[in-house]
């Protein structure tokens, strides 16, 4: 691939000389967010480190859904990354073709692969002009190529030998340092990953560091995962087509709306049109079926979903493939808002006049949502004048330029720090990047929402800006921001700022946390400095170590608050080496029996316990990554 770039030697001086062509792989080094979006260190699901690993598991997953190969097998030690396959294997001869020529690859035959993930021939390039280290091996007819690369460059072209292993593929490497910084590999979101594959190819079989992933009932057993064991108003409902799947029930306990779904076997998180024609859809045949005009929000209030479509040649938004754009199933020509319109109009009005139990269940969760939404009716009237007279965008949010929910390639990036007293958000609004980060101020701690109703988000004018602020009021689908992240200080009292917000998120808003946007920000608790440089810690290990670096007598200062920090400071921490603890809830864990034990009725000595352990023991995980 071609690409030019203006680099002029003299400011103003434009000439021949100005203009070079880069390579395929100085061009994927050079723009990286091109190919997989942000970079990122891993605290996020969507940094590159694991873009990359997805990437050479949608091939591996094209051979299965073609029929070659049932095990995938994923080894990461360390930052060494090894997945294999059991499929046909790369053609012997195309081997360095395929892994290093840009817009190569045999998915261009809709033949060979019909409705693959990996139509532009860049995923696997892009992959190796991010690694330090890249090899491919290839087996097949009993022979095998392995080509060794590093960072996009061929190191070693070995020769095509004999080989008695079983036919498919083996990709091994290591994201470079240079490009991903300090970065690190949550097995968490590894693991929801690899769950996520195989909820969606029956028969597929994923060993991740010898840990055994299969399931037998499809997109019913994802719900069932990250439903967390919470109860639900009527059994799951699934419903099939050769080319769509989709599984649903509304929740008993929480808020908004819920959606897992897939195209071709690639999450995408952002939804796109099939997402958008099963909401639709929906409504439509739910609204047939009782004959009643309901409310749309009525009826998708509470509502969790997964959907799973297959398309020929789908064209998505971006190259990291989390929003649908297509409009039609391929070669048919037929919408998409048809082909899902028509199976929800036959088989869920079908499932309904034959399990009458399930379809009461669901007409009194509806009119239970009814009559909730009269009653907030009100309370939501008042509680938007009350956001518009105290200037929300003035006094307690300093916005951004671009926002999650727009189509803009920074969207990634952007992030909501919720930040306690005037200082402390002095600080991060006069450091920040007016582009992608916006500040919210708290004043004082919030209140404790454990156990409250959903209007008291209406009626707490804290919460009610911080909910418009957010734009969650309906769900997570129009998230204004990626990274929800809360900086306080590292004290007794952030640390129960902390706690209540955590409390106010998982009580109204858990797919918030569950689609992994909430992170805790580490800020330094030490300046170790010398007249020739300055670390900043953030540990007593740290701190020890950079006194042995600097020398006898540096200046040492403890940082006692977020306020202390100079707006110059506080530049390094929210920058490109901005250190986030992602928030994660297990998938064994109930929301509501974490909700009772940490902030329901408890002896002082259970208070005091709670602060020193704010971990939250083994259920709401602060992920450290560094």
């Amino acid at each position: 691939m071609e690409d030019f770039e203006y680099t002029p030697s003299n400011p103003g001086q434009y000439s021949d000389e100005s203009v070079r062509t880069l390579d395929w792989k100085e061009h994927i080094r050079l723009r990286p967010g091109m190919y997989i979006g942000k970079l990122g260190d891993g605290s996020s699901q969507d940094d590159g480190i694991y873009v990359l690993i997805k990437e050479v598991i949608d091939n591996a997953i094209d051979e299965f859904v073609m029929g070659n190969g049932r095990t995938i097998e994923v080894a990461i030690k360390d930052q060494r990354v090894t997945i294999r396959d059991y499929g046909r294997g790369m053609p012997l001869g195309k081997v360095i073709d395929c892994v290093s020529k840009i817009n190569t690859g045999a998915k261009y035959d809709s033949k060979v692969f019909k409705k693959a993930v990996g139509l532009n021939g860049v995923g696997s390039k892009a992959v190796n002009a991010l690694s330090q280290s890249f090899v491919a091996q290839s087996i097949r007819e009993g022979k095998t190529k392995i080509v060794e690369f590093e960072r996009g460059e061929i190191l070693a072209d070995h020769k095509v030998e004999p080989c008695t292993l079983r036919s498919g593929t083996l990709i091994t490497f290591v994201p470079d340092e240079t490009v991903f910084g300090h970065y690190h590999f949550l097995p968490e979101y590894i693991e929801e990953m690899l769950w996520n594959y195989v909820f969606l190819n029956n028969g597929l079989t994923i060993w991740f560091n010898g840990i055994r992933m299969q399931a037998k009932n499809g997109l019913i057993d994802l719900l069932e995962r990250n439903n967390n064991g919470n109860p639900v108003v009527y059994p799951i409902i699934q419903l099939k087509d050769e080319d769509f799947e989709c599984a649903f029930t509304h929740s008993a306990r929480q808020y908004g709306e819920e959606y897992y779904s897939f195209v071709n076997g690639q999450h995408t998180t952002q939804g796109g049109t099939h997402q958008a024609a099963f909401r639709e859809s929906l409504v439509k045949t739910i609204r047939d079926f009782y004959k009643k005009d309901f409310d749309p929000g009525d009826i998708r209030q509470s509502l969790i979903a997964a959907i799973s479509i297959k398309v020929q040649e789908p064209v998505f938004e971006s190259q990291t493939k989390t929003k649908l754009g297509s409009q039609y199933i391929e070669p048919d020509g037929q919408t998409i808002r048809n082909y899902i319109g028509d199976i929800l109009k036959k088989q869920l009005d079908n499932f309904l006049h034959m399990n009458s139990d399930t379809a009461e269940a669901l007409l009194r969760k509806i009119m239970q949502s009814e009559k909730e939404r009269k009653e907030m009716a009100n309370i939501k009237k008042l509680a938007k004048e009350s956001v518009k007279k105290v200037s929300l965008h003035n006094k307690k949010l300093r916005d951004c330029r671009i926002h999650y929910n727009s189509n803009d390639p920074l969207r990634l990036n952007t992030t909501l720090f919720i930040t306690e007293g005037d200082s402390a958000s002095g600080s991060i609004t006069k450091s920040r990047d007016v582009n992608t980060q916006a500040v919210f101020s708290l004043k004082g701690k919030p209140l404790n929402c454990y156990g409250l109703s959903k209007r008291i988000v209406y009626e707490n004018d804290e919460f009610n800006l911080l909910q418009s602020a957010l734009n969650i009021e309906e769900g997570v689908e129009n998230l204004r921001y990626n990274l929800i992240v809360v900086a306080t200080d590292a004290d007794v009292d952030g640390m129960h700022i902390r706690l209540l917000l955590l409390t106010f998120f998982l009580q109204f808003y858990p797919d918030v946390v569950k689609s992994g946007h909430l992170y805790i920000l580490q800020t330094p608790l030490f300046r170790v400095r010398n007249k020739k440089k300055t670390t900043y810690c953030y540990s007593d290990a740290e701190k020890l170590s950079a006194i042995a670096e600097l020398g006898p007598n540096p200046e040492i200062t403890r940082f006692k608050g977020l306020g202390e920090i100079s707006p110059d400071e506080f530049r390094h921490f929210i920058g490109g080496s901005m250190r986030l603890d992602p928030v994660i809830l297990r998938k064994t864990a109930e929301i509501a029996d974490i909700l009772t034990f940490y902030m329901g009725r408890n002896t002082p000595e259970r208070q005091v316990f709670i602060i020193d352990n704010l971990r939250l023991e083994e259920d709401l995980v602060i992920a450290e990554t560094n």
